[in-house]
């Protein structure tokens, strides 16, 4: 499976944590204590959202 770029908006948490949503990906969203973590969960999540496309097809 190969990499691409998506762009995804960051948000911090009031009650602490971060955020990510993207509007490539309709269903991405992705909390994780720290951004690094928070980007990586994304990433996790992108990437199951897209197999889970390709096996509708």
């Amino acid at each position: 499976m190969s990499e691409s770029c998506l762009m995804l908006h960051v948000e911090r948490l009031p009650e602490g944590g971060y955020l990510a949503t993207s509007e490539a990906i309709q269903g991405l969203v992705a909390q994780g204590r720290t951004v690094a973590e928070t980007l990586e969960i994304a990433r996790d999540v992108a990437r199951r959202l897209l197999e889970s496309q390709q096996l509708r097809r």
